[in-house]
């Protein structure tokens, strides 16, 4: 099973990257496939895919492509691309795909995918956003730049877990080799390019945490997943979840239950085995919707901790609570 570097020419960020990974030694010579241009890692399990006909947002089912022209099977998609934000703020970030929430259900989003769709995460979410955060840290580049987990967003629709690792937030960040560099080594080190054990490969028993609540960015989640060993599953926004809009859908209400339910079972087939529990960002919900949140989940059997709770639990080692990123 293979872990694919996907990659667009259309996207100069992504372009930036590219051109960083495929210096680095060990790399086939380019394989030309009508989807794309492929390079092999001849130690590890890795291929980078360059595609130059669309942006890799609307690259749709080319997870599936992968598997069926180099008959292989793809175990998780890495996409490397650009960051946008209307502030500019410098930053790196990471974050997982689809459409939760997102109406009409069905359709194709604006952004890619497929709205009201959500796709399993990584399993490396947690490992990669830590040793990038370390990786920063060691270049002197931490202060320079916000470092940061973003909700989940945009297409492409894919079946195998993905993850978004981002430059942002302009053209001069872009192009930068120093921030692609900071992706690149911790890529290799979480893929075992280095020659070392991979970081954060699910072995079937772990904590699981998904994020409910708060802004398009997630400091209060962010800050549980720096200080904690949890594996991390998605992490949804406010906006996601329908509280204040009544959609209907074949003249039958959907509500937040569809978004919220989008999101555990995309979470499960990421972490097959693995124990899902939720942190919310308390502050940002009303109270009758951190009740019912709270009640729906209960339901489910799937537990609701608070932060402090999370990182008590972590120097419990009896504890359940102990992500394994090894």
């Amino acid at each position: 099973m293979v872990s694919l570097l996907l990659c667009s020419s259309k996207d100069q960020a992504s372009l930036n990257l590219y051109n960083q990974l495929i210096v680095k030694d060990g790399w086939s010579n380019p394989i030309k496939m009508y989807y794309g241009t492929i390079y092999k890692h001849s130690k590890c399990d890795v291929h980078i895919l360059l595609i130059d006909n669309l942006n890799h947002i609307f690259a749709d089912n080319i997870d599936l492509i992968h598997e069926k022209e180099m008959k292989t099977d793809v175990k998780e998609i890495l996409v490397l691309s650009k960051h946008v934000s209307k502030s500019e703020i410098p930053a790196l970030t990471i974050h997982a795909i689809g459409l939760p929430g997102v109406t009409p259900y069905g359709e194709k989003g604006h952004s890619g995918g497929i709205n009201g769709e959500v796709v399993p995460p990584s399993p490396r979410f947690a490992s990669l956003f830590k040793n990038l955060l370390m990786i920063a840290e060691e270049m002197n580049l931490h202060d320079s730049f916000d470092i940061t987990l973003e909700t989940t967003h945009h297409g492409p629709f894919l079946t195998r877990p993905t993850l978004y690792l981002e430059i942002g937030s302009t053209k001069e960040e872009w192009n930068r080799k120093d921030l692609a560099d900071i992706w690149v080594l911790t890529i290799f080190k979480c893929l075992g390019l280095e020659g070392t054990n991979a970081l954060g490969s699910w072995k079937g028993e772990g904590d699981v945490m998904i994020c409910l609540g708060g802004g398009h960015y997630a400091p209060r989640h962010k800050s549980i997943i720096t200080n904690s060993d949890v594996w991390l599953g998605h992490i949804l926004a406010n906006y996601s979840l329908l509280f204040d809009v009544e959609y209907k859908e074949n003249n039958n209400a959907v509500s937040w239950h569809h978004p919220l339910e989008k999101t555990i079972e995309a979470t499960k087939i990421a972490f097959p085995g693995g124990r899902i529990f939720v942190h919310l960002d308390r502050k940002s919900f009303k109270g009758w919707q951190r009740n019912a949140i709270i009640a729906y989940l209960e339901n489910r059997n799937i537990p609701v901790y608070r932060g402090k709770q999370i990182l008590m639990l972590r120097k419990n080692k009896s504890s359940s609570i102990i992500g394994d990123e090894s």
